[in-house]
């Protein structure tokens, strides 16, 4: 079996979806889509391994402030799709040191907070469903054998995560596995958390702001639940966001599992 963590030198979170089980027995197709962190610090060597494997679309859920701060290394041969989520990033990943101390320094849990109303505004913005909206067609254009759509946001685990939920709950695949997906980030993530988290602690002694910071760089049972209890209070079911919220027709969802199930 492939690795489900793909082994690039400077990218993280970079993951498969590949050989996940649907509900009716049915298998996700391997080199076919990949969930990721940032494209922005890929080496040359990345880059070509991205190349082989087959990445032929490169789908950008940042903000136009994200992608500008730090636009993406776009593989040889993929098409390159902006598809903000957010019109200025709402999940603080890329927040300055300052603005961190600023919002977070007082309550320990604020972060975590933060996350929870990322969340619903990730499932009830008008902005967010019209993104969610454009993946699917890209989705549904990459139909011909031997390609790979890759789609990101920055830390590859909120607005890419849903990416994730959305897609894979459109397939049939059981929410069990996509809860599990969902968390696989922060293993995926591990090494990069702690990096970032050492580096905080040289600066600050603030476990408020330290303990929120973590809070914005892992996912937690919270969120996926937020998301889950937000799109069932409008809809009733994910199902129903899919076809109602995300516009997606019968059609295009027989065709999804054409493309992407085996």
């Amino acid at each position: 079996m492939p690795p489900r963590i793909l082994p690039l030198e400077k990218g993280h979170n970079f993951r498969e979806l590949g050989g996940y089980q649907t509900k009716d027995g049915r298998t996700l197709k391997w080199h076919k889509v990949l969930r990721s962190a940032s494209l922005a610090h890929l080496t040359s060597h990345d880059l070509t391994y991205l190349t082989h494997y087959g990445v032929r679309y490169d789908i950008d859920f940042r903000s136009p402030e994200e992608i500008a701060k730090s636009p993406d290394k776009v593989p040889e041969n993929a098409t390159y799709e902006s598809l903000p989520v957010f019109k200025i990033d709402e999940t603080a990943s890329t927040a300055s040191e300052t603005d961190l101390f600023k919002a977070f320094s007082t309550d320990p849990q604020s972060g975590h907070q933060h996350m929870i109303q990322v969340y619903g505004d990730l499932i009830n913005q008008a902005h967010s469903k019209q993104a969610y909206r454009h993946f699917f067609d890209l989705l549904l254009a990459n139909d011909q054998e031997d390609q790979t759509l890759l789609f990101h946001c920055t830390a590859g685990k909120d607005r890419t995560g849903m990416g994730a939920v959305f897609l894979l709950s459109a397939l049939g695949v059981p929410e069990e596995t996509i809860r599990t997906d969902y968390l696989l980030t922060n293993q995926a993530s591990a090494a990069f958390v702690t990096q970032s988290l050492t580096k905080l602690q040289q600066k600050t002694q603030n476990q408020a702001v330290f303990q929120s910071y973590q809070s914005l760089l892992t996912v937690h049972q919270d969120y996926f639940d937020t998301a889950k209890q937000a799109i069932e209070a409008a809809n009733g079911s994910i199902q129903n966001y899919l076809t109602h919220d995300l516009q997606l027709s019968q059609h295009d969802l027989a065709d999804l599992r054409k493309i992407y199930l085996a």
